[in-house]
């Protein structure tokens, strides 16, 4: 009897924790309260300055427009015509060395919007139009003016001079690769998979500006697209001229005449039409309103990211000291 009533308590005792542990749960959330509502103007201030500082940011940037416009592919009509050849008569032209291969190649659209976004076209863009100033020493557009304002730590308007402070390799005059990259990340071109059509969009201080460089880049990609395909047309119905003088088959010749043909069709039509691989269903307009920064979303995140550095700061001074 007496080992029952000794062992008891002890089992009594290891029960008893449990409630214990509950309360000291309680007791830990409560100090976390407690913590957090001490530390509340540090808190506070913070989130202050954060916020602060994200308005001025905001502020302080300038507003960027943002012009489109909406591109339908131009129809290919000599498709085709090579293709029927190359159904009919691609054994005999390749007796005389040509290929009249039905494979589909690259897509005339896919190749012009790659042509775009290139280098070498980009920087023929800049370089046409003379855009170096307004592209990379720009600091904000008067409403009033429709003029750019330019940054004079960068560039003197008056003397079309750089006086840029730059370290090497970079000089005072921005080159062609700074070009590229500034540009790159001002032009978007998309192309919708579905229904094919093309967007291709500027964003600018100036809203005039943007919609006068998607006008050019329009125009531009049609030309050289244009030229591309005449200055092959070219070349072809040279080498095709030299092969009938080579051969004294009536029937290869007469293959020959017809690609001759449908060369001289790529040439007709690249002549007569503008819009050679794109044509504007919805052209640029100069834009009323902004497209960012957005203002209060900076200021929104201000605040959260504030607050949020706030308490931590706040547990880690006090559980530092414990």
């Amino acid at each position: 009897m007496n080992t029952q009533i000794t062992q008891n308590p002890n089992i009594y005792k290891t029960d008893a924790q449990f409630p214990q542990n509950t309360s000291d749960d309680e007791i830990d959330l409560r100090e976390l309260f407690a913590v957090i509502w001490r530390g509340k103007w540090l808190i506070i201030a913070i989130t202050a300055i954060f916020t602060i500082g994200a308005v001025v940011y905001a502020i302080m940037q300038p507003n960027i427009y943002k012009s489109e416009a909406l591109l339908a592919p131009a129809s290919e009509e000599q498709g085709g015509g090579l293709s029927a050849l190359a159904s009919q008569f691609g054994g005999l032209a390749s007796l005389a060395g040509v290929n009249l291969s039905s494979k589909k190649g690259v897509d005339k659209t896919e190749l012009a919007i790659e042509v775009l976004k290139s280098r070498h076209f980009i920087s023929e863009f800049i370089l046409k139009h003379d855009i170096m100033p307004d592209l990379m020493a720009a600091k904000k557009w008067d409403r009033e003016s429709d003029k750019i304002i330019y940054d004079e730590d960068d560039y003197l308007f008056e003397t079309n001079t750089w006086i840029r402070d730059v370290k090497a390799p970079f000089k005072p005059e921005p080159s062609m690769q700074e070009a590229y990259r500034v540009f790159s990340k001002m032009i978007a071109v998309n192309s919708a998979k579905d229904t094919g059509m093309v967007t291709i969009s500027i964003e600018h201080v100036s809203p005039t500006i943007a919609k006068q460089w998607v006008t050019w880049l329009i125009q531009d990609i049609n030309k050289v697209m244009k030229e591309r395909d005449v200055t092959e047309a070219q070349r072809s119905t040279e080498f095709l001229n030299r092969q009938i003088a080579l051969t004294n088959v009536a029937d290869i010749k007469t293959v020959l005449y017809k690609l001759i043909e449908e060369q001289a069709k790529t040439i007709m039509f690249a002549e007569v039409r503008d819009e050679y691989v794109f044509k504007t269903i919805d052209p640029a307009i100069a834009p009323e309103e902004k497209a960012k920064p957005k203002r209060v979303l900076i200021g929104i995140l201000g605040l959260i990211l504030g607050g949020m550095l706030g308490f931590i700061l706040v547990l880690i001074r006090h559980f530092s000291k414990k």
